[in-house]
């Protein structure tokens, strides 16, 4: 049974190799249950050249923390994503900021004043193109795991494709791949890959120690 799911992964997946040309998509994020942000992610792709930028804004009480932003540009190349930097910025904070050199194989990060290189781990993205990287994981693995840069530090990450499902969102019912990352048994993240959209990401489910839940929903998809 596992075997003929994955096959129909595989074969779904074999249209959408390279991510949409343009799509912006519009998230509803929830502290269990009450509305605390709005993230907007845009996507544009051109001849293996990527440039995401996602704009956070809060809600409620949450908005006194101001907004905040983070842009991700780089390549993939041959079914693989290769960030080429990356900052976040948010309002209040420095800047935090990350340089991929693929070809001399190293890691440059810059946060408060300090910035230091370090050897490029194996399969690096940042905070924001590990989403996009999760929308090739389909039909070509079963699990990834990335070694994420935020400009501040590392933190390694393990995903493996759950199965297909379909999910009924504030923006429509879509036939979804589902990803989840268990590496601690308290803590839990899942996302659905929208395979109408390339696999991006339309919902991700934050499960914490505490047993909070963060969920961050699509409410509103334009090309």
């Amino acid at each position: 049974m596992r075997n003929w799911l994955w096959l129909l992964i595989s074969v779904s997946a074999a249209a959408a190799a390279e991510p949409p040309p343009r799509i912006e998509i519009t998230y509803a994020v929830s502290r269990n249950g009450s509305a605390i942000a709005e993230i907007v992610e845009r996507l544009e792709y051109s001849r293996g050249s990527y440039s995401l930028t996602e704009t956070w804004k809060g809600k409620g009480i949450y908005a006194l923390l101001g907004s905040a932003r983070r842009v991700s540009q780089g390549t993939i190349e041959k079914n693989v994503l290769k960030p080429r930097e990356f900052f976040d910025e948010r309002s209040g904070r420095d800047t935090a900021r990350a340089w991929f050199d693929w070809k001399a194989q190293t890691l440059t990060m810059q946060y408060k004043g300090h910035k230091g290189t370090e050897p490029l781990p194996p399969n690096a993205q940042d905070r924001l193109s590990f989403f996009l990287a999760l929308s090739l994981l389909p039909g070509n693995a079963q699990s990834v795991s990335y070694s994420i840069a935020d400009g501040k530090g590392l933190s390694r990450h393990t995903y493996t494709v759950v199965g297909r499902e379909r999910i009924r969102l504030p923006v429509g019912e879509f036939d979804a791949v589902k990803v989840a990352r268990n590496s601690d048994p308290n803590e839990s993240a899942e996302l659905w890959l929208s395979a109408q959209h390339g696999y991006i990401p339309l919902r991700l489910l934050v499960v914490e120690k505490n047993g909070d839940r963060f969920d961050q929903v699509a409410t509103q998809i334009s090309r």
